[in-house]
């Protein structure tokens, strides 16, 4: 039988040093492994993992007809998102409120599906969803 235990997202990032700073100064993350163009970060049981997509080759490659394929092309960071889940969402909102990072339509609200929710933008605009659940 095979159980599935945890996630951890992975998000691109343009500047791992920029990340590292954000998750750890703003959100509280510590940052038990770093190392050139990745970190691993972990606050309680949550972990996040930020890598660099800082491949520029693409803008100046000259064959058009091959693809873009190294995997971590720039134009990548910011594209992704994740679900955190956590205890004391009211309170993690009210932190990231007074700090800006709230995303503009990320307020914090009860959803039909069980949770109380809201988003915050890292540097590189990954949304990064913080809820609780009131099932």
């Amino acid at each position: 039988m095979v159980t599935f235990v945890r996630t951890t997202p992975a998000l691109p990032s343009s500047d791992v040093a920029r990340s590292i700073e954000f998750y750890r100064d703003l959100l509280g993350f510590d940052v038990p492994h770093s190392e050139d163009g990745f970190a691993v970060l972990r606050r309680d049981d949550a972990m996040i993992n930020v890598w660099g997509a800082t491949d520029d080759t693409w803008q100046t490659r000259t064959d058009w007809a091959e693809p873009v394929c190294s995997g971590a092309e720039s134009f990548i960071a910011g594209t992704a998102s994740c679900r955190v889940e956590v205890t004391g969402v009211d309170d993690l909102y009210e932190h990231c409120r007074l700090r800006g990072i709230v995303h503009p339509n990320g307020d914090i609200a009860d959803q039909s599906w069980g949770t109380r929710e809201f988003a915050v933008l890292d540097p590189d605009g990954n949304l990064v969803s913080f809820y609780e659940d009131r099932a």
